[in-house]
């Protein structure tokens, strides 16, 4: 097969950069054009020297690519700014394939996006066609899509930890606790006070208690799988790592026992490549799945009576985004879905 030609919007943030390092290997992806509007005019390597090695299209601004010339392009830009700059990608190559990973086309409320992002929504015309791309749960949608929103790290965990729980009834959709932790390259790149070493390091502190945005994902798929209105109690943490990801589920049970809940996950991951649920008494580490896009799934008792606790790890950069996102372009070109995607985790 011919090369696709790859655009990457955002390249110079976290997800951008994982996704430059994932596709740079690709045999499958050629890497045309880089955009990151504030480094213009430098190399990648500038700007992430851990690329020295790679031959790579300089930054331009956005304006600047051709995208007549790419086949598909993967959008790291923050939400609020992506709407209508991939309304412009679209508008001068209809055919071009899009891979976003913010969050602007995640949500099919378009007032529920008003609600947890601030603003109307700027491209409703796209709102209605893309497809959330949680790869094991929309595989069909994804690979008739154009336009893919690739989910947030967060959903990403809990949903395949939880759907298949709920869509079976198993759990009680209206009694979900969610403990959720992540490492601080889920913050982005861009200064902020909380991300500075002496300031994030040695410690664990809590944000966006109760109005995550992240919280609308996870309502809208699980609620769909329940086919009722879900209201999760959703907290996040900032976990002094680079990257990695930690979800605890607390469920109350619907008349099963947390083995039928593994037994429930086993059956529903069985044939997929990247979704891996631990046997009975073995639980999830983020070091066991760093630097990949590899899920693990637990499930452990909970003392209380009738409860449960249901473990789910990734990585935020690979799973959580751009791996993710490549494994959706995968599908989105009829190539294997697990193309490029099989690194071995980092450890130590």
């Amino acid at each position: 097969m011919t090369k696709k030609k790859i655009g990457i919007l955002g390249a110079s943030g976290y997800t951008g950069a994982d996704a430059v390092r994932l596709l740079a290997r690709h045999p499958n992806a050629e890497i045309t054009a880089l955009t990151a509007n504030t480094h213009a005019g430098k190399a990648m390597s500038e700007v992430f020297p851990h690329f020295f090695m790679l031959d790579l299209p300089k930054l331009v601004e956005w304006e600047k690519v051709d995208w007549t010339r790419l086949d598909a392009v993967f959008c790291g830009l923050p939400h609020g700014t992506t709407q209508e700059i991939i309304a412009a990608v679209l508008k001068a190559n209809p055919g071009i394939k899009i891979l976003d990973m913010s969050a602007d086309f995640r949500l099919r409320n378009k007032d529920s996006y008003a609600q947890w992002y601030g603003h109307e929504h700027r491209a409703l015309e796209l709102q209605d066609e893309a497809v959330y791309g949680l790869t094991e749960l929309y595989r069909e949608k994804v690979t008739a899509a154009r336009l893919v929103a690739c989910p947030g790290c967060y959903p990403t965990a809990v949903l395949l930890a939880l759907v298949p729980l709920a869509k079976a009834k198993l759990i009680d959709v209206d009694d979900i606790v969610i403990d959720a932790k992540s490492g601080v390259t889920g913050a982005g790149r861009g200064l902020k006070q909380n991300t500075l070493f002496s300031e994030a390091g040695e410690g664990l502190s809590p944000y966006s208690i109760g109005s995550h945005r992240h919280s609308a994902e996870i309502e809208q798929e699980i609620g769909a799988a329940a086919g009722s209105t879900v209201t999760v109690n959703f907290t996040p943490h900032l976990i002094p790592m680079a990257r990695g990801e930690f979800c605890t589920s607390y469920v109350k049970l619907n008349g099963a026992t947390p083995d039928d809940l593994r037994a429930e996950l086993e059956k529903a991951y069985a044939d997929e490549p990247f979704v891996y649920v631990t046997k009975k008494g073995v639980l999830p580490q983020t070091q066991n799945v760093r630097g990949s896009n590899y899920v693990q799934i637990g499930v452990v008792a909970d003392r209380i009576e009738n409860r449960a606790i249901v473990l789910s790890t990734l990585d935020n950069l690979v799973k959580g985004s751009a791996g993710q996102a490549i494994q959706n372009m995968n599908l989105m070109f009829g190539l294997p879905e697990t193309t490029g995607l099989e690194q071995i985790a980092l450890f130590p």
